[in-house]
């Protein structure tokens, strides 16, 4: 909209308030779209490259090459919805509004289209990056130096508040509010709702530490359970499979934000809500990594986890949109820390327990992605955003899903016979408990995905699970009271 409309419009409108001019990044939105920008480019290698050469023509010609290359799509940004509905209201009552940021012009104007709030937008050009005191000096002249109302959310906005009659400032930490206060008037201020330190938290899935518990496995199945010095081990292959979790959690959900937008669960997500700054995780991720990588070489297990990583990081940047291979390799994450766990201890993982572990996590890694499927005929759609699945496939993942946990039992009987019996098999022991006790697990969790009533992750749901939890601890103390019972049948 050229700035004679806006005139226009501010003659006819029947509030005689100041306009008012709205920052994007950090205010508008619950992101900074130069890093979605950024992140959401690495898809594209080559054309990423070309484009981090254009910061040598300075950084607005950086945000006009990345966004070229991958802009976010504005129906799926996190919006400030109080703000929102504040600027709506100011609409209504005939405020002008005007968008005013440092993202790149093409971004800028999809937002504003997308909103239909602004009268003007005014951004970086590739050429000239709208930012601080260039701001200023663009709203200035496009108001013809008139007083105005300026929504700001940092430190960098300070430049713009000097110049500006009064601010609504959003989500300041309150020494920032209060400068702010000192030079205008403070229209209103929005909150922050949620601390980023407990965003952080949550970014880091610490609900997702128990699938680690499978470090202690082999102690439990070596009958080492009175050995205090490979529990201390176990427990340092498990911190250091956490943090290295966590870091990558945080690299799959940045990879994500776009599909994690569209989830009616997922978005909700730290980095996709706009909660946590994308920057944060940016910088967390590899911290969190290598002080995973720092606690697994004092416990010489580093190589395990370097495959971990590497698997891990291949299944979040390509693999996980792979039909089948996604599966498969999420069956391989689980068993792997089976053997980090046995690497830590000094007890061996035999081919038996590694069999059985990979069909019983490949049935749930089934299990996952059927009910993911089932969320989909739910909402009534047809394709799931960022898997290589449709709502098609969902009979035949069923049917591989449930045929592999038969076979996980049938390997698990073989097991129970040829390693966990005592006297060389001559002598039932209550170790055999442990076999239909998986299978009534394993057809109970079929049932309740068949119903509807799985959780995305079915490892999450098992932990949040009276019946789950009653199984685990009689199949341990089948598995610990197995010799003794064995002795008194002989």
């Amino acid at each position: 909209m050229s700035v004679s409309t806006l005139t226009a419009e501010r003659q006819a409108a029947p509030s005689d308030r100041q306009p008012l001019v709205v920052d994007l990044d950090g205010s508008l939105i619950h992101t900074d779209t130069l890093v979605e920008s950024l992140v959401a480019s690495l898809a594209h290698p080559v054309k990423s490259l070309r484009a981090l050469f254009a910061l040598r023509r300075g950084k607005a010609a950086l945000k006009a090459a990345l966004a070229e290359i991958a802009a976010p799509d504005p129906a799926l940004l996190p919006y400030n919805r109080e703000l929102v509905d504040f600027l709506r209201g100011e609409q209504q009552r005939g405020r002008p509004l005007i968008l005013a940021t440092a993202a790149d012009r093409r971004i800028a104007v999809a937002v504003a289209q997308h909103l239909d709030l602004f009268d003007l937008v005014l951004a970086s050009d590739g050429i000239v990056n709208l930012g601080g005191a260039t701001k200023l000096a663009a709203v200035k002249q496009a108001l013809d130096g008139r007083d105005f109302c300026y929504v700001g959310d940092e430190r960098r906005d300070l430049a713009v508040w000097r110049g500006a009659a009064s601010a609504v400032t959003v989500e300041l930490s309150p020494g920032l509010e209060r400068e702010v206060a000192k030079l205008v008037p403070v229209e209103r201020s929005f909150r922050r709702g949620t601390s980023r330190p407990r965003a952080l938290l949550r970014a880091m899935r610490p609900h997702q530490w128990i699938k680690n518990v499978l470090v202690f496995v082999p102690i439990v199945t070596a009958r080492a359970v009175w050995d205090w010095a490979g529990w201390i081990d176990a427990a340092l292959m498990f911190a250091a499979f956490c943090l290295t979790a966590s870091g990558i959690y945080l690299i799959n959900d940045l990879c994500d934000l776009a599909a994690d937008r569209q989830h009616p669960e997922k978005r909700h997500r730290p980095l996709a809500s706009g909660t946590l700054p994308l920057r944060v995780g940016l910088a967390a991720a590899p911290l969190l990594i290598l002080a995973g990588a720092a606690i697994s070489a004092a416990a010489g297990t580093l190589p395990v986890l370097a495959i971990y990583a590497a698997m891990s990081i291949a299944y979040s940047l390509y693999f996980k949109a792979q039909a089948l291979v996604d599966v498969f390799l999420l069956a391989g994450l689980y068993s792997i820390r089976l053997i980090g766990g046995g690497v830590a201890t000094g007890y061996q993982v035999t081919l038996w327990l590694l069999a059985f572990s990979s069909f019983l996590f490949l049935g749930l890694a089934m299990v996952k992605r059927v009910a993911e499927l089932k969320s989909l005929v739910a909402r009534d759609e047809a394709t799931m955003a960022g898997r290589g699945y449709s709502i098609a496939d969902l009979p035949i993942l069923e049917a591989m899903g449930v045929a592999t946990s038969f076979v996980t039992s049938l390997v698990l009987a073989l097991y129970v016979q040829n390693e966990l019996v005592s006297s060389g098999g001559r002598y039932p022991t209550l170790a055999w408990a442990i076999v239909p006790l998986i299978l009534f697990w394993q057809c109970r969790i079929w049932l309740v995905t068949a119903r509807g009533g799985m959780h995305h992750d079915p490892i999450v749901y098992a932990a949040r699970d009276w019946v789950s939890w009653l199984v685990t601890l009689s199949c341990f103390a089948a598995l610990l009271l197995s010799d003794k019972a064995g002795f008194l049948l002989r």
